[in-house]
């Protein structure tokens, strides 16, 4: 069995060097990223000339302002940085199969039994830092036989023990005086160019030689096992600065005194522990495109265009026992622009029947310019579908059919939801289902249409009539008794009351703090008044509010 392998990618301006890429045409200079961090802005990501100019990650942008005027600043987008670093798992896929990411700007490749088809593990790691470049992206990259081992490599190779760690240059750390008394220190730790490269060591990053991960590790850092910051400053503060100063320790001692995490660290870097590389799962796509031997442009043309695509299309999706939610038509055009149009379904679904009178609704909309050579259908929002399997006689298994079948049940209904969607916008249709509360402005919900199935069995009647129009309670001048008042004041109005109904007492839902219900229990009455208006009417016993009288709805 080969020896494994792993290869450590970690770009460490990858979001700077992402907005870069969209902003070639400003003018050059030095760029971060800002985000936000405990209610402040700080800078998430530098650019090269950035760290050139002094400013560091972490740092609040009014420091940064104040160091370096011409600093230009993007807001950091953490949805586009995950969408740039899964294109790159996928570009790192011709190197091995087995690719993970490691928020939120590193890879981790298994390389075991990859690395001779390159020519090696050093060629292959110049490819990776050749293609980086092609890319305009900065990249560290580390080989060792663990994950640990390379994660280590690419982060902290030839940068000593003194990497991640405070030096003695900060003014916060000593005083002039004992800073002119020092030892002398060497170039690169006082900010200058680093020392020659040792063996195993290329621009871009380092490769460890397979068994010897102890030796690999030994110089470098003690922040580069991946402990956390409280861990990390107790070990430089009694003078274990690097990985080596640690593995010639007592492991019952560095557990007793660090905890477990450490030594799990130093298992994991060393491969006593293993730590597996989990490839993230390539997404479904369910994608279909004709290319046209000649442009076309007509209407006509593109829905016979469709015809040819659908059956395949959905033939797709069946057999992944998807349906298409949303389904996307773009047309490319002979002058390399692209229009497209999208429809929505209220029911997912692979068959072409469904699908096809949606998109002829939107051809209207699509401009051939000099002519489409090439349309693409794509299913963007896919949800399972399940194959139903009718149990029973003969007559519930045709109810079944017919619920199916094109001009009647549930099927009709949600093709006519479709096609009134592609219109004014599937959000736009709701319906009202019933709910399960004793609040009389609870008993109904509306649900987007597309979204919800009706309910089966027709509407649940209510204990007591409910008006057909309610709203929210308005106040009601009477006197504050819970006897029904003879005469009341509504709307500007003095109303008689001729005859009443009730009272039905309803009481709040004292799990939920609702503004409405902070009266406390309520009596409600049915009101005809002298001049026939038939109100509903509550007296509010009181709670977190004053009691009082109040008129929530009307009847017919």
């Amino acid at each position: 069995m080969p020896q494994r392998r792993i290869l450590s990618l970690w770009f460490p301006r990858l979001a700077a060097e992402r907005c870069l890429r969209l902003d070639r045409g400003l003018p050059a200079g030095p760029m971060a990223v800002v985000g936000d961090e405990r209610g402040a802005q700080v800078l998430v990501s530098l650019s090269t000339e950035a760290e050139a100019a002094g400013l560091v990650r972490g740092q609040p942008l009014r420091d940064a302002r104040a160091m370096c005027p011409e600093l230009q600043t993007r807001l950091a987008n953490p949805r586009l940085d995950a969408a740039f670093l899964t294109a790159l798992r996928r570009w790192a896929g011709k190197f091995s199969p087995w690719v993970s990411e490691e928020p939120p700007e590193a890879l981790v490749i298994d390389l075991t039994g990859c690395a001779h088809l390159f020519g090696g593990e050093a060629e292959l790691m110049r490819t990776v830092v050749q293609d980086c470049a092609d890319l305009e992206l900065t990249v560290r990259a580390g080989i060792g036989d663990t994950v640990g081992a390379a994660w280590a490599l690419a982060r902290y190779a030839g940068q000593g023990a003194g990497a991640g760690a405070r030096t003695g240059d900060d003014i916060a750390q000593e005083a002039r005086a004992t800073r002119s008394r020092a030892a002398r220190r060497r170039h690169w730790e006082r900010g200058g160019p680093g020392p020659a490269r040792e063996e195993g060591e290329m621009r871009g990053g380092a490769i460890a030689p397979p068994g010897q991960m102890r030796s690999a590790l030994a110089p470098l850092p003690v922040a580069a096992l991946r402990l956390d910051d409280e861990t990390r400053a107790m070990l430089e503060r009694l003078g274990l600065r690097r990985v080596g100063d640690l593995t010639g320790q007592p492991r019952a001692a560095l557990a007793r005194r660090f905890g477990q995490g450490l030594v799990r660290r130093l298992d994991q870097a060393t491969g006593v522990e293993p730590e597996p590389v989990s490839p993230a799962r390539p997404s479904a796509r369910f994608v279909l495109r004709l290319t046209l031997p000649e442009p076309i442009g007509l209407e006509s043309d593109i829905a016979h265009a469709l015809d040819r695509l659908l059956p395949a299309f959905g033939e797709k999706l069946r057999a992944a026992g998807r349906g298409a939610r949303r389904v996307r038509m773009e047309c490319h055009r002979t002058d390399h622009t692209m229009q497209w149009v999208e429809v929505g379904l209220a029911r997912p679904s692979s068959e072409p029947d469904r699908i096809r009178p949606l998109l002829l609704m939107k051809l209207s909309e699509i401009d051939a310019g000099f002519g489409i050579e090439r349309i693409r259908l794509a299913a963007p929002v896919t949800e399972p579908v399940y194959a139903e399997q009718h149990r029973g006689h003969a007559e519930a298994a045709a109810d079944g059919r017919a619920r199916k079948a094109p001009g009647g049940g549930t099927a009709a209904v949600d093709d006519l939801i479709g096609r009134l969607g592609a219109r004014v916008g599937l959000d736009a249709i709701t319906r009202l289902v019933p709910g399960d509360s004793h609040i009389p402005e609870k008993t109904a919900q509306v649900l987007a249409a597309a979204w919800s199935a009706p309910r089966e069995g027709g509407w649940p009647a209510p204990p007591v009539a409910r008006p057909i129009e309610i709203w929210r309670p308005e106040l009601v001048a009477a006197p504050d008794a819970p006897a029904l008042p003879p005469e009341f004041r509504w709307r500007g109005r003095v109303f008689e009351t001729l005859s009443a109904t009730g009272p039905e007492r309803i009481a709040p839902e004292w799990w939920l703090d609702e503004p409405d219900w902070r009266t406390g229990v309520r009596d409600y009455w049915r009101v005809t008044t002298r001049t026939g208006e038939r109100l509903w009417l509550y007296f509010a016993h009181g709670a977190a509010l004053s009691k009082g009288w109040f008129c929530q709805g009307r009847f017919a």
